[in-house]
């Protein structure tokens, strides 16, 4: 007996069940019922025919019931909507809209797939006629026909999901004025905060106001506007609100059939689409599913997951031996110039869980940097102690897609980290990289798992004691014009090996670079070199300043002051009055990741003029800010900065820092601080310094100009080969040969007084005099050796420690003139 099957549901996971259940069986009844107008449409791409990005509304019909009823032999009936389920006589009743008429149909077998709903709270003033939702056809005409009548309007989107911030992307990219509000601290709740913070800056820079942890209380009708009332009492007018802040599923049907519920009221089913009732199926988003990773109770409407599920229920109703394993919840979505995707579990459905887990950062280029169209591209990677892949979370311009579909695949197959380092992918330049993004997560995760590489993240510093820890930043001089971490000092990479004796061995070192790279490598020589409490920011610089960024942290600039606000067009008026007569340089940077387009514009404006103006094309979606806090810490101007597609232009003007000053009404008053220090005696020494680091601490620069026997202080405790006449040698032989051989000023002892004041100072856990010495370095205290005196009391530079900078009285007057307090010790 050929059996009867009706499908409830003709979106997605229906449709695809009704055409694979033909193809299983040519002699089916096959009776589809679908309440609205359209079967098998494409909802997913509705905000883009809102904008006209998709040009015809009829390219969203997958199928249209005459093409699927000639192509599949299915009996579809459109505007006909199944009013109840008669589980004992196995019929329905149906309501068909077009005639008024209710009628039932039996059934062998009954497959729902009703779908989901968007939510509708009760909400004065909610019933307005441009308040809308988006789920069908029907839906997006009546947002067109509102957009059409309020061309470059102003609009709130309500909720920031993919719904959400895409119908944002499509209505500004109209001219809409954008504000989206969200109850959540973030938009897009399957990506992790720091990974959310890196959307919440983009959609900013596009203009679009962020609402976040704030909600609408009521809707109020004023003229032209809606008037939206926010928790805060904040008011925005808009002339068209979009509701998007979620949805609920459809399971009235099933409930009043008795069927059993499952979590969030969705149709519990078993791994083969049975519900409670053996002859009654479920398949898409009214379903309670599994999750892939724990099998626990989940709920997933996405529109892969329901498409798959369709497929499936068709293979087991028809006696393929199959079940279904759960989801996963990868996904992917467009927000402006980015793409966003993720795949499993993030950080708080772990922490949710009790699952412990680890997590990396990564920043490398979409394809090799030397080939043209290379933009950045971010991995955040959550796995387990035994290396198995929990969670991946990608963003970028290009090649997002790739990424989460190989990490999806590798999660979905059980493999681990290390599976990711010994993929063997694609590559040519145009594609990727010879080690691909992927490889490299997965060596980043291994070297953490194997030891070789201790992290921490960026929400960590806060709790950092600076005590017992130095955060040490190797990056290049030139970066530090874009800002630091506060509190960190400077050695650059290429530095480090010959100044490590100026980190404390007994300290904490927190390590970062721009993206985390040469802060690995850092950490490595570290780590070999004795230092055992060593850990490397995961992301580096660029991961903190997202976050900082987004959250309003205020972040440090190498003269410690607060950034000030300037007149940006007055300076750009001022620069454009020689623009007529400017020598202008070009700089191509594409393809290379940040800081390399920086350290580019820094060496370039070098051996500029002044007035000249340089042009710089970059790929870096992030020069853009980059390049604007450069300026106003350099002093030169940004004449413009324009996109064209991938690529970044700019107009640099070189201007030197006096013009700047002088172009700035402000007057600023000295802030910095002078020591002359004269003595050698340690007591004295040790007071210089502890004054020097506490006044660089409140965000001073300090200079200490050391003379006559203050030199003893700098000098190296070992002998030092130098060509020196009798009487400098007999000086050297009658002077203390560095710090730890200083006397005091009083009760030397005989040298018992100064071993007895460092045995009090450690024990009550102050810094001996090496380690101020070393903190002050550290720190960027310029530490200056008279020439005259050193001739006089014949002191080779060789015999002094590093990092001393050898100057004379004009040197010590230019810093003191800068100062307000200068002390002579």
């Amino acid at each position: 007996m050929n059996q009867k099957i009706l499908i409830v549901g003709g979106v997605a996971g229906g449709a695809s069940a009704a055409a694979r259940l033909r193809r299983l069986n040519e002699d089916a009844e096959i009776i589809l019922f679908e309440k609205g107008e359209y079967i098998s449409f494409a909802n997913c791409g509705l905000p883009y025919h809102v904008s006209k990005v998709i040009s015809q509304r009829q390219q969203l019909l997958v199928q249209t019931v005459e093409s699927m009823k000639n192509r599949f032999n299915i009996d579809i009936r459109v505007k006909n909507e199944v009013l109840k389920i008669n589980r004992q006589n196995k019929e329905v009743t149906v309501l068909n809209h077009l005639t008024g008429e209710t009628y039932t149909e039996n059934y062998n077998i009954l497959l729902l797939s009703p779908g989901a709903s968007p939510i509708h709270p009760n909400l004065p003033g909610i019933e307005h006629p441009n308040i809308f939702s988006l789920r069908n056809m029907t839906d997006m005409d009546n947002i067109i026909s509102a957009v059409e009548q309020s061309t470059k309007g102003e609009a709130v989107i309500i909720g920031g999901g993919f719904i959400g911030i895409e119908m944002a992307e499509n209505l500004h990219q109209l001219g809409f004025k954008i504000s989206l509000v969200d109850l959540a601290d973030q938009l897009m709740l399957n990506l992790d905060r720091e990974m959310a913070a890196i959307i919440h800056n983009q959609v900013r820079q596009k203009g679009i106001s962020l609402y976040l942890k704030n909600s609408v209380t009521e809707f109020k009708q004023k003229g032209d506007f809606i008037t939206v009332v926010l928790q805060n009492g904040e008011k925005i007018n808009a002339n068209i609100v979009i509701l998007a802040i979620g949805i609920n599923p459809s399971t009235q049907l099933a409930k009043e059939a008795g069927l059993e519920l499952g979590m969030k009221g969705t149709i519990k089913v078993d791994s083969c689409f049975r519900t409670s009732d053996p002859d009654i199926y479920a398949v898409g988003d009214a379903i309670e599913t599994v999750d892939f990773l724990t099998g626990k109770p989940a709920w997933l409407p996405l529109a892969g997951p329901a498409n798959r599920q369709g497929r499936l229920v068709a293979d087991i109703i028809f006696g393929h031996k199959t079940t279904y394993t759960g989801v996963q919840g990868t996904s992917i979505a467009k927000i402006f110039d980015l793409n966003v995707a993720s795949t499993g579990k993030n950080e708080r459905s772990l922490q949710n869980e009790g699952t412990k887990y680890f997590a990396s950062f990564t920043h490398t280029n979409s394809h090799a940097g030397y080939y043209p169209g290379s933009t950045p591209l971010t991995i955040k990677l959550l796995f387990a102690e035994n290396g198995k892949i929990l969670g991946a979370q990608v963003i970028g311009r290009n090649g997002v897609d790739k990424r989460i579909d190989v990490l999806a695949t590798a999660l979905r197959l059980g493999a681990t980290v290390q599976d990711l380092s010994s993929l063997e992918l694609a590559y040519a330049p145009p594609f990727s990289s010879a080690k691909d993004p992927v490889n490299i997560a997965g060596y980043v995760a291994g070297n953490i798992l194997q030891g070789d590489l201790n992290i921490i993240h960026w929400n960590q510093l806060n709790s950092l004691d600076p005590a017992s820890s130095v955060i040490l930043d190797v990056r290049e001089k030139a970066e530090l014009e874009m800002g630091y971490i506060p509190g960190a000092v400077n050695i650059p990479l290429g530095q480090l090996r010959k100044r490590i004796a100026e980190l404390p061995k007994n300290k904490e070192i927190i390590i970062y670079c721009q993206v985390g790279l040469r802060g690995y490598i850092a950490s490595r020589i570290l780590m070999q070199k004795g230092f055992s409490k060593v850990k490397n920011l995961s992301g580096g610089f660029k991961t903190w300043q997202s976050i900082a960024t987004d959250l309003n942290y205020q972040i440090a600039y190498p003269n410690h002051k607060e950034k000030k606000t300037e007149n940006l067009a007055e300076k750009q008026v001022a620069a454009s009055q020689n623009l007529i007569k400017a020598n202008r340089y070009q700089l191509d940077a594409c393809g290379l990741q940040c800081p390399g387009p920086i350290i580019q514009v820094s060496k370039k404006m070098e051996n500029l003029a002044e007035g000249d103006i340089l042009e710089v094309l970059v790929t870096d979606p992030g020069f853009s800010s980059d390049i604007q806090a450069w300026c106003d810490r350099t002093g030169h101007v940004l004449l413009s900065s324009t996109q064209a597609g991938n690529k970044f232009s700019v107009q640099i003007q070189k201007q030197s820092r006096t013009v700047a000053q002088s172009n700035n009404n402000a007057i600023e008053l000295p802030e910095d601080k002078t020591i002359v220090v004269f003595s050698g005696d340690l007591d004295k020494a040790i007071a210089s310094f502890i004054i020097a680091n506490g006044a660089v601490s409140m965000g001073r620069k300090v200079t200490m100009f050391f003379t006559f026997c203050g030199l003893n202080i700098l000098r190296k405790p070992q002998k030092v080969k130098a060509c020196k006449s009798l009487l400098d040698k007999m000086f050297g032989m009658m002077m203390p040969r560095g710090s730890k051989r200083l006397g005091l000023s009083k009760m030397n002892m005989l040298g018992i007084g100064p071993k007895m004041i460092r045995y009090v100072m450690n024990n009550k856990n102050i810094e001996s005099l090496e380690s101020l010495i070393g903190m002050a370095k550290l720190a960027g205290i310029r530490l200056v050796a008279c020439q005259m005196s050193m001739d006089v009391m014949g002191i080779t530079k060789e015999e002094l420690i590093e990092g001393i900078e050898i100057g004379g009285v004009a040197t010590y007057l230019a810093a003191a003139e800068t100062s307000n307090v200068n002390l002579f010790i």
